[in-house]
C-alpha cells in the first residue's frame, strides 16, 4: 500500500507543482492586468507595461493547453475516469474560444505600434478581456476540482 502511495505520489505528485506554477502565472496576470486597468487612460509610456502583459497572457493560456490540459487528459485516461474524459471534451471547446479572444488582445496590443494606435480603446479592451478571462478561470478551476484532486484523492 505504501509502494503504490508513493507511485501515485510520484506520478501525480509533479502535476500538483505544474499546476501550482500556472496558477502563480494566474494571479501575476490578474495583477499586472488590474494594474493597466486602475491606470484608467494609458500614455505611449506605458507601451512596455502593456508590452509585458501581452506576453504574460499568452505565456498563460500556452502553459494551459500545452502543459496543464494535457497532464490533466493523461490523469483523466490514466484513472479511467470516463466522466472527466467527457468534463474535458466539454470545457476545452470553452477554453478554446476564451484563447482565441486572448490571443485577439494580444495580437492588437503586442507591438508598440499597435498599442500606441489603439490606447484609447485599451481601457474597453481590458474590460473585455477581463470578463473573458474570468470566464475562463471557472472552467480551468472545474477541471482542477473535478479531475485532478478526484484523480489525487484515489491515487492516495
Amino acid at each position: 500500500m505504501l509502494e503504490r502511495c508513493k507511485t501515485a505520489q510520484e506520478r501525480w505528485g509533479g502535476v500538483h507543482v505544474i499546476i501550482d506554477r500556472w496558477l502563480e502565472q494566474r494571479r501575476q496576470l490578474i495583477e499586472a492586468g488590474m494594474y493597466l486597468r486602475e491606470r484608467g487612460e494609458c500614455t505611449p509610456t506605458d507601451t512596455p507595461k502593456i508590452q509585458a502583459f501581452c506576453e504574460q497572457l499568452v505565456d498563460y493560456v500556452s502553459v494551459g493547453h500545452f502543459t496543464v490540459y494535457e497532464q490533466l487528459a493523461l490523469e483523466a485516461k490514466d484513472f479511467h475516469d470516463a466522466s472527466a474524459v467527457k468534463l474535458l471534451k466539454t470545457l476545452l471547446p470553452e477554453i478554446d474560444h476564451t484563447t482565441q479572444l486572448a490571443i485577439e488582445f494580444h495580437d492588437k496590443y503586442d507591438t508598440k505600434d499597435h498599442c500606441n494606435t489603439q490606447l484609447e480603446a485599451l481601457p474597453f479592451s481590458l474590460q473585455a478581456l477581463s470578463v473573458v478571462m474570468a470566464e475562463r478561470f471557472e472552467y480551468e478551476d472545474r477541471l482542477i476540482k473535478e479531475l485532478h484532486e478526484a484523480h489525487s484523492e484515489q491515487g492516495a
